[in-house]
């Protein structure tokens, strides 16, 4: 099976004597896609067994490390990408030609090192998007034809979706309310061709004129237009959720949490407006969810069928359909990016036609969101200006990033030569 990277089943896994193996994750069945492929791999190998092990999401990143430090940790292991400086000096470099890994997968190739190898790729990738509330859309009058593609048709829309009674907004037409604005931002300032990290990717790039930029068109979406208000509760998600906001930007896990919580809203998706007709530097940046590593202080054994694992579903397209299903993101294999089946979820038509155009920074140090939504809180909540709120953040950002050894991946965007 597979395309590029090809796996043949009809082999034998450690000359077909049993062995043991342990898989580390913080997810379960139903939420980590690696559990499916565990089964059908077994099934295939009878004399392989794979442990499956769940640690909460707050202490696997304190275990991990240290069982990954010894001689008995765990052969496969759950990654995400943010935590990448503590896993990558125990894993081993996957046994797979590089030149495969980016034909079969799109984003495979900003996970390489300076000696072009990976440790892991992306499965799945998301970004963020529009979520409407269909009711409130239809009681505006609006229909598909009005779905905005720029922000100036975006506020008409938006405009048309807010209600007010004596003076007091009782419904927003957009609300970003919360923690909206430390990933909205991101996206606004690539769309004008502003690189989140420095020309040489070690130092955050938060306090220029971009960034100013596009935090006045922010406030002017409340103070100038009118379309939602700082006072309109502190919580998109539950604005959204309450029928209260009739737009909100988000990201594919909304699907997740408005199917637990929310289950009675009925709401459509459509891709986040740009500031004109013409095709950005890139429309937002991504995300990925990402492949297992193999723990390379394992025995030879061990390693030799942790490898063959990771071979296996990465051949395997049910382990993107099941990362599709389970993490509502959009596939990075290629062969997967037009399928019929994929596309007809509301989320994934929304990225398919920008996927090419999407940009992924690298494992960005946390403070590049959290101290960007300060210089929100300040602006917005607490009436500082722009500019020292802009000050503060980036002083902020380059304290926490001093000893950090993060180098950008933005010079790996496909069209990065468009960059001015």
């Amino acid at each position: 099976m597979g395309q590029t990277i090809k796996y043949d089943p009809n082999h034998l896994v450690n000359d077909g004597k049993p062995i043991n193996l342990e898989y580390w994750s913080w997810g379960s069945k139903g939420t980590d896609p690696v559990y499916a492929m565990i089964e059908k791999y077994e099934e295939i190998y009878p004399n392989v067994k794979i442990k499956t092990v769940n640690v909460s999401w707050d202490d696997y990143w304190t275990k991990l490390p240290l069982a990954l430090k010894g001689k008995n940790g765990p052969a496969i292991f759950n990654i995400h990408n943010s935590y990448d400086s503590l896993i990558r000096p125990y894993a081993a470099d996957y046994d797979i030609d590089t030149a495969d890994l980016e034909a079969d997968y799109s984003t495979a190739s900003v996970h390489e090192d300076d000696n072009g190898k990976v440790k892991y790729i992306d499965s799945v990738i998301n970004t963020g998007n529009m979520y409407y509330n269909k009711k409130l859309w239809a009681e505006a009058g609006l229909t598909d034809a009005d779905i905005p593609a720029t922000w100036d048709e975006f506020i008409k829309v938006a405009q048309k979706l807010t209600k007010t009674d004596g003076g007091k907004m009782t419904q927003a037409g957009f609300n970003f309310n919360g923690d909206a604005y430390s990933a909205i931002y991101q996206g606004l300032n690539y769309q004008k061709d502003e690189l989140l990290f420095s020309e040489d990717g070690t130092k955050a790039n938060y306090d220029n004129a971009t960034t100013k930029e596009n935090m006045e068109f922010l406030q002017d979406l409340y103070n100038k237009y009118k379309v939602g208000s700082i006072d309109f509760g502190n919580d998109y998600t539950q604005s959204f959720g309450n029928g209260q906001t009739a737009m909100i930007y988000a990201w594919g896990h909304m699907e997740g949490t408005l199917k637990e919580k929310y289950p009675d809203i009925e709401y459509g998706i459509f891709p986040t407006p740009t500031f004109s007709t013409d095709t950005p530097f890139a429309y937002d940046r991504y995300n990925g969810e990402s492949t297992p590593g193999v723990n390379g202080r394992q025995s030879k054994e061990q390693q030799a069928v942790a490898q063959d694992f990771i071979k296996f579903i990465l051949a395997n397209d049910e382990y993107i359909r099941e990362a599709v299903k389970e993490l509502n993101s959009f596939p990075a294999k290629v062969s997967l990016q037009k399928d019929e089946d994929i596309l007809a979820q509301p989320v994934m038509a929304a990225i398919q036609p920008r996927v090419d155009r999407l940009i992924w920074p690298g494992p960005a140090p946390a403070t590049v969101e959290t101290s960007g939504k300060t210089a929100f809180q300040n602006v917005f909540q607490n009436g500082m200006n722009v500019d020292q709120a802009l000050k503060e953040a980036q002083s902020q950002m380059d304290t926490d990033m001093k000893s950090s050894d993060f180098k950008s991946r933005e010079s790996k965007y496909e069209f990065f030569d468009e960059h001015k």
